[in-house]
């Protein structure tokens, strides 16, 4: 890994989307580095499949799973009020878990479930645990956002989040991207008299399992692109870096690409759009900051 190794030692971590791809490989490299680790996931085997990874890699014992379907607001909330009511400190929300559809598909919510599970679950979660991030001395919120965002077709569709009117598999995930970057920017905006910092990054052309679940050619298709893509630890390595590293203390509503921060343009500028997304989100959630 690029990267320096940091001493991580006494950080706790919790990480949603982790049991495979980029986050699985963040998940590894932090607990290596000293970080208490949770593994927020949908899949109970595959999680402690990576509980047992983590204690063969580092000796640490002390990895905790949240079960929970990311597309189902109850399970995001459920999730939240078992970690609070543990009364342990947190120090980086590690919002990872994304979904990619070749059709439109709703969640029990009825809402479209590419922002569901990539907007609205980094939103609800980061809301309810912010002030347990608060208590943390350099509390950070890092989220897998994506070039993709420039699919979106422009702005922020206020008035189809949905996608009733349109779906396009592209459209609707670069819309769920060019929210990552909107509320990382409204997030850390609201955190800029805290000690919480909130950063995006782009991870690039990841190798892994994401988009298989739309069926044989989009498996074809990812496993077509594997040998020119990057790994998942490639892609996890900014990240990794805005969880961990202390050239970032301080700083805030930043996108990342390779550890650098990266120029975003047009709609993931507009801080009016930004401020609209978070008012939604709250109304969609029934959570506020």
């Amino acid at each position: 890994m690029a990267i320096s190794p940091v001493d991580l030692s006494g950080k706790h971590v919790m990480i949603t989307g982790c049991t495979a791809g980029l986050g699985r490989a963040a998940a590894l490299e932090l607990a290596d580095m000293g970080a208490r680790i949770s593994i927020v996931c949908r899949d109970e085997r595959k999680g402690e499949g990576l509980v047992r990874e983590i204690l063969r890699k580092t000796g640490r014992d002390d990895t905790s799973i949240y079960l929970g379907d990311m597309a189902v607001q109850s399970d995001v909330r459920a999730i939240g009020e078992r970690f609070l009511e543990t009364g342990e400190p947190l120090d980086v929300l590690f919002n990872n878990a994304g979904v990619v559809n070749q059709q439109r598909r709703t969640t029990d919510d009825g809402f479209e479930q590419t922002f569901a599970v990539n907007h609205l679950a980094y939103f609800l979660l980061t809301v309810m645990l912010i002030d347990r991030l608060k208590e943390a001395p350099e509390g950070r919120v890092v989220c897998t956002a994506s070039d993709a965002y420039k699919f979106a077709g422009g702005r922020i569709d206020f008035d189809d989040l949905h996608a009733e009117q349109r779906y396009t598999t592209f459209g609707a995930y670069g819309q769920s991207k060019l929210a990552n970057i909107l509320f990382t920017r409204e997030l850390a905006r609201r955190l800029h008299d805290t000690s919480v910092t909130a950063n995006a990054f782009h991870p690039g052309m990841v190798g892994s399992d994401f988009a298989k679940n739309n069926g044989f050619v989009a498996q074809v298709a990812m496993s077509l692109i594997k040998p020119i893509a990057r790994s998942p630890l490639k892609g996890a390595e900014t990240g990794i870096y805005l969880c961990s590293s202390p050239d970032v203390a301080g700083h805030s509503g930043g996108y990342y690409y390779d550890c650098k921060q990266h120029p975003t343009r047009g709609a993931a500028r507009n801080d009016d759009d930004a401020r609209q997304l978070w008012e939604v989100s709250e109304k969609l959630t029934g959570a506020a900051l």
